[in-house]
Parts: structure tokens; sequence; C-alpha cells
């Protein structure tokens, strides 16, 4: 499936790509990025270049997936996110930046953008944000999207046993919706 590069005010959006692993990797090794999760964080290239595949898996069966991102003009990659269908249930919205860029306001750009695309996609889904409770950047993103906190509870599975999750959507969720964000 081809697609046409996204942008908005700011940024490029572009589907991912063999040449955006080194860029990808440099952010997801940086541990500064990783600071509500760390063991989730790239300890080598192969496990960035499994999560790119997956990314292209999404574009093929759903027509949207998370986005590469890059400065308007810019080569580097600064970060990435989107929309991705999660259990066939909802839409799940996600980024990644790198720590050099946050507290300029492109994850709710790319946000803002991702939820857009989703909802003209498949307006019948959902879409949910669910991250760790201390993770209040995120949190202030789903806000500003007008987002609800629908759940907050243990994070199942987090090697922290004291993280808590908490579920955004931009609408109530049926049962099914709300278990598969805890799955």
């Amino acid at each position: 499936m081809t697609v046409v590069p996204t942008t908005t005010e700011r940024l490029l959006l572009s589907r991912p790509a063999p040449g955006d692993l080194e860029g990808m990797y440099a952010i997801h090794s940086d541990p500064r990025v990783w600071t509500h999760f760390p063991s989730l964080r790239h300890t080598d290239p192969a496990q960035t270049a499994a999560q790119l595949e997956g990314y292209n898996a999404k574009w093929e069966q759903d027509g949207l997936g998370p986005w590469i991102v890059r400065l308007l003009g810019e080569p580097d990659i600064i970060g990435m996110g989107g929309c991705s269908i999660k259990a066939g249930v909802f839409w799940n919205l996600g980024y990644r930046f790198s720590a050099d860029v946050h507290g300029r306001g492109y994850a709710t750009e790319l946000a803002r953008e991702a939820v857009r695309q989703a909802n003209a996609l498949r307006p019948g889904l959902p879409v949910v944000a669910y991250l760790l409770e201390h993770n209040v950047a995120s949190a202030r993103v789903a806000e500003k999207l007008g987002f609800k906190l629908i759940l907050k509870a243990p994070d199942a599975g987090n090697p922290n046993p004291e993280a808590v999750r908490l579920v955004y959507a931009d609408r109530p969720l049926t049962p099914e919706q709300l278990a598969a964000t805890v799955a």
C-alpha cells in the first residue's frame, strides 16, 4: 500500500521506510525517552527493526498506522506516532519523540492529525490513549484532545507492581473495548 506523506503545520508524517531504522533506534534507545517505562527501552537495533515492521503491518492491515515524524523541511527523525487498531475494537493513539524536542507541542499536533484520520477511516471505533499515571505530559495531550479519563487501574504485567494505568478515550467504551485496553 502506497501512502502519501501527511503534513501538519510543522510536521511531515510518513509511513516507515527502511532508511528510518537508525533515527528511530536513536530515539528508542535513549534512556531519557523511557523515564516512564524504562524496561521498554531498546538495547538492540533488531528491536527497532521489528517495531518498524510491525508499524508497516498495521498500515497494510488497517490503512493507517504509526508515522515517522520529521519537522517540515528537515531530514532528521524527531519521533514516531499515530493511530493503529488494537484487538480489532479501538484505535490506539501512541507516540514517542526524541527527548531533545519534548515540550514543544509536537505530540499534540501529531495526535490531532492521527485522531482526525482514524475517525475518517473508521469512525465507529473509539480512539484510546492509555498511559502510566506518572506520565503527566501524555495525560495533558489526551486532555487537550478532549479525551476523558475512563479507567485508572493497576498496570497488569508492568515490572513495577505499583504502576497505575490510565485509559483515556474520545467516547465511552464498551466492556469489550475497555477489557482490551488492559489486556
